[in-house]
């Protein structure tokens, strides 16, 4: 038990520690996929500090919580939602060196984090599924990030930024279902 609060705890700071970076950057370039996957940290960071808290916590209260948590796994999804509206209303291109090179941090981090998670998420079931999880798919969002990046360099529109958020908020949501579906058996 110790060894996994150890892994979360690390978890929640790396994942704050990123947060603080990307939603800087995602501000001073003006992208909706950074900003994303930045709410994205901070939702992680929440997460698993949740996570390391509930882990002494009875089966049922830690089930209770698991559905707490997917439903926080939608919170990027809908933060993406509002920053796509706003930038089709105000279109901008995001720096596409930026956007690789932070989208390029952002997923060193999190396929760290996945990588420490995976032999856990069996463990305590859902909660740390849940956190599994998130460390997955932001890791495949971070790929994409990294994708729009190089794309932007060639092709100078915002759409590649725009379809990336639109992905995370899609993986998110997915997410979302999985930890919720696993707190029924």
């Amino acid at each position: 038990m110790n060894s996994i609060r150890n892994v979360v705890r690390v978890v929640a700071i790396a994942n704050l520690a990123y947060f603080c970076v990307e939603f800087f950057f995602a501000v001073r370039i003006g992208s909706v996929s950074l900003f994303a996957d930045s709410i994205d940290f901070l939702e992680d960071a929440s997460l698993n500090i949740l996570i390391f808290v509930a882990m002494g916590w009875s089966l049922l209260a830690r089930k209770r919580l698991s559905k707490f948590f997917a439903l926080l796994l939608l919170v990027p999804a809908i933060s993406v939602l509002i920053s796509t509206i706003y930038e089709i209303n105000n279109p901008s291109t995001p720096d596409a060196i930026s956007l690789t090179a932070v989208g390029f941090g952002a997923l060193l981090v999190n396929f760290s984090c996945a990588f420490i998670l995976a032999k856990f998420r069996q463990s305590q079931k859902s909660l740390v599924m849940a956190a599994y999880l998130s460390a997955r798919n932001d890791a495949l969002a971070n790929v994409a990030i990294i994708s729009a990046g190089i794309t932007t360099i060639f092709w100078d529109s915002s759409i590649p930024d725009l379809a990336v958020g639109l992905a995370i908020g899609m993986l998110n949501a997915n997410a979302a279902i999985k930890v919720w579906k696993s707190t029924e058996h």
